[in-house]
């Protein structure tokens, strides 16, 4: 197990934890961001995170690992590496995370759901919702950061590489915007 102090040196020698004026996945405005893609770029780095999640459910026998595009993709694809199982993604088709590329889940797998931050947990849960439409059986959740300091709950056993209290803003109560400061979009949706 690595300490928090050993991941967030993973995170600070990849440049992943930027400060600024942020507008977040969730819409939400906030002075940090933690820009994953950075530490996912170093495949030994993404390893040592990403086993922290894999030896948590090791012993629940899953069958699938699956995480949101694009943040998701190579946390599950690692984890599922990890794990020695199949690995598949969710995608955003017109508006609704579905499964595409005749991906799969059969109903009574133990599916395990990853992400890279969760702020809100919003996409994890769009996840969740594909895996229980499919007939799956969602065993726990896998993230790298979970920016809620463990305020989301997902309703099943949950792993959080590092957990952070990041605080955040609703746009129009951002005190970032009334210092008229640009506001910075760096993640993967517009």
């Amino acid at each position: 197990m690595l300490s928090k102090e050993e991941v967030l040196d993973i995170f600070r020698q990849s440049n992943a934890l930027l400060e600024g004026h942020f507008r977040l996945t969730s819409g939400r405005h906030s002075n940090r961001y933690m820009q994953c893609a950075q530490v996912l770029q170093y495949p030994d780095q993404t390893a040592k995170l990403c086993k922290e999640i894999a030896d948590t459910f090791r012993e629940q026998q899953v069958d699938v690992v699956i995480g949101p595009a694009m943040g998701g993709i190579v946390v599950a694809y690692e984890v599922g590496s990890q794990l020695g199982v199949k690995t598949i993604f969710t995608e955003r088709e017109n508006g609704a995370m579905t499964l595409r590329r005749n991906f799969s889940i059969e109903p009574g797998q133990k599916v395990l759901v990853v992400e890279d931050v969760v702020t809100t947990g919003g996409s994890v849960v769009e996840v969740i919702n594909v895996v229980k439409e499919k007939g799956g059986q969602v065993i726990g959740v896998g993230v790298l950061v979970d920016r809620s300091n463990g305020q989301v709950d997902f309703g099943v056993p949950t792993k959080a590489v590092l957990s952070m209290e990041v605080v955040s803003y609703e746009p129009e109560e951002c005190p970032l915007c009334q210092q008229g400061l640009p506001v910075v979009k760096p993640g993967s949706r517009s």
